[in-house]
């Protein structure tokens, strides 16, 4: 999906069969998201970095509360619903819980003020943001009751977690009087930091992974671990874009696409929008699969004291 920590990217039905019919099952989340970070997008920007992102195809919109532009991206959204172009059903749009607002007694309140922001009636998804409180007592997440509540309520379709490891998926997993699990996990995931244990166990119990930084991500040092070398002048993954006529972005989407892992790629440029869509028409081989896979250098760009 393409990013302005709004993300953007759903693919359309047929592909989501042909491509990810296992996650399906699951739960309909489109494979490719659209991502709309306000640390890296311009002020502005947004609202039409979203209708290109709908003209090009993309359906899923990763946001939060805290990037501060969800108006600009229910505005897109509204609008382009009102020309006829997609209905609000065919709109996959995931919101994020913050760290301050872990408490149960501010979790619904929370999500209210983002459907307002957004001027919609629901969300599709609902995620904890990090699996840290600003209160210990929530150190594993807003109390799974809260969330829950929201969807019995009709504000949410489904719950998920974001940055879990195992242990604390776990610890969600085995809550007592757990009534919805999470569908979903949002982690940092790319040939660089592969993290095939977290993917299988995810797998094992039906948590559909949701890669964000799946192109690497900014050089911004005030957020990012800016040593860790650029992953798109991997040779590799440059050669291989060349046999198939991509870009080294595109090489890379296919493969976290090939492995089960939604991707969530950011872009307010209207050229790289519709590259980063342009991955359904060639296929990685099993060898450059495992090639790529052994690029890793578990290097986590976002390091988010973890």
């Amino acid at each position: 999906m393409l990013s302005c920590n709004c993300q953007a990217g759903a693919l359309c039905e047929h592909t989501i069969i042909k491509e990810q019919n296992a996650l399906k099952k699951i739960w309909q989340h489109p494979i490719l998201t659209k991502d709309w970070n306000v640390l890296l997008t311009p002020k502005g920007t947004c609202a039409e970095s979203v209708k290109t992102a709908i003209d090009v195809g993309y359906r899923h919109f990763d946001g939060a509360f805290v990037y501060h532009n969800e108006d600009e991206v229910g505005q897109a959204i509204r609008e382009k619903i009102a020309e006829g172009k997609i209905k609000r059903e065919d709109v996959f749009y995931c919101g994020k819980l913050w760290n301050t607002c872990h408490p149960p007694e501010m979790v619904r309140p929370t999500l209210e003020k983002t459907l307002r922001i957004l001027q919609l009636d629901y969300v599709d998804l609902y995620i904890i943001e990090l699996p840290m409180a600003f209160q210990v007592k929530y150190y594993a997440g807003a109390p799974p009751s809260a969330l829950e509540a929201c969807k019995d309520a009709g504000l949410v379709k489904s719950l998920g977690v974001s940055n879990f490891n195992r242990r604390q998926l776990e610890m969600i997993l085995n809550k007592p009087g757990l009534k919805y699990k999470p569908v979903s996990n949002q982690i940092e995931c790319h040939p660089y930091f592969t993290q095939p244990k977290l993917l299988e166990f995810c797998k094992l119990h039906d948590i559909v992974p949701v890669g964000y930084s799946p192109l690497g991500t900014s050089r911004d040092e005030s957020w990012v671990n800016v040593s860790s070398p650029p992953l798109l002048d991997d040779p590799l993954l440059n050669a291989i874009g060349e046999k198939y006529n991509k870009t080294a972005a595109q090489v890379v989407l296919r493969f976290s696409i090939q492995r089960g892992v939604v991707v969530i790629p950011k872009s307010f440029h209207p050229k790289r929008i519709r590259e980063n869509f342009q991955i359904f028409d060639f296929s990685l081989t099993d060898k450059e699969m495992k090639d790529i896979e052994a690029l890793n250098k578990n290097v986590r760009y976002v390091e988010l004291l973890m």
